[in-house]
């Protein structure tokens, strides 16, 4: 994927929070446990929701990098920063994600999103790194390590690719989307294969897909599309990931081998992938209704 050089970026969008530090009250648990960037833990601590989800492009995140939402900016301008500057690539996706659904839903607002490093205190209470990217309903904002994508290529066996960025992203901007028009209100803490917790993530793979499908059109900052180029390639890369964070992959593969619907909180494997792909297919929202259906995949 590639993209354009002459589109211009918002970093007004994103807060860079690394290297300053933030409490770290979930312990436990983590990736391997539950699964990744986890709803249901999150809705424990908050009364409401948070999610989950180098050969994924490798984030610069050397020692000597600079942090605060002006090194962002001094760096992350246009599109051909984008290409070769991995956090001005992540900007670039925001941007995109937020730029399709503004055009999409009536009345979207614009979501903050939170590069951290370590451990940050959120509206939701204070998250560590192990939590994985996640949605905060309390102050309407996604946060993410971004050495996340690191992690999910080196432990959890994800092929990668720059364009799996893009899925995880546009997946915790679906929660986003869910907080907006009431969905995730609607959904319990309860786990299971068929629980409120499953269809709500499953429904934001579809809509993550469904972003995926405008992507080549979807405005950024300057009005103009910011991705010029979404191969198949970066298709199947975006599944290949999905495949690796569902519930039965990550208990049977990362966790005691044993599969347990009781427990799931995300969905199978080709559960995600089959959403992710309906979102992709169709590239409308009103496909993704997981809460209406007998046929969860």
């Amino acid at each position: 994927m590639e993209f354009n050089d002459d589109a211009g970026l918002d970093t007004s969008q994103i807060s860079d929070k690394r290297g300053i530090g933030g409490g770290i009250a979930l312990g436990g648990g983590g990736l391997g446990v539950i699964g990744v960037i986890i709803y249901f833990v999150i809705s424990q601590f908050s009364g409401g929701g948070g999610d989950a989800s180098s050969g994924l492009g490798g984030f610069d995140l050397g020692q000597n990098e600079q942090v605060g939402a002006s090194s962002l900016a001094d760096r992350c301008r246009t599109g051909a920063d984008a290409n070769r500057d991995a956090d001005c690539r992540a900007v670039a996706f925001i941007n995109s994600i937020q730029g399709y659904w503004s055009g999409q839903l009536d009345g979207y607002q614009v979501a903050e999103t939170n590069f951290f490093s370590g451990g940050v205190q959120t509206g939701c209470g204070n998250a560590d790194s192990a939590t994985g990217p996640f949605y905060c309903p309390a102050d309407s904002e996604v946060y993410i390590d971004l050495t996340f994508f690191t992690e999910l290529h080196d432990r959890f066996g994800a092929q990668g690719g720059p364009f799996v960025e893009g899925y995880v992203l546009a997946h915790e901007y679906g929660h986003h989307v869910q907080h907006l028009v009431g969905t995730s209100d609607k959904v319990g803490q309860s786990a299971g294969a068929e629980s409120g917790s499953v269809r709500l993530e499953l429904q934001a793979d579809c809509y993550a897909g469904a972003w995926a499908n405008h992507a080549t059109t979807a405005p950024g900052a300057s009005g103009k599309p910011l991705i010029t180029q979404v191969t198949q390639d970066d298709v199947a890369a975006a599944l290949d990931a999905a495949a690796h964070i569902g519930d039965d992959f990550i208990q049977k593969e990362l966790g005691g081998g044993k599969v347990d619907t009781t427990q799931f909180t995300h969905g199978t494997s080709a559960q995600r992938q089959k959403w992710f792909s309906t979102g992709y297919r169709s590239g409308d929202p009103q496909q993704c209704d997981t809460f209406n259906t007998n046929d969860l995949g």
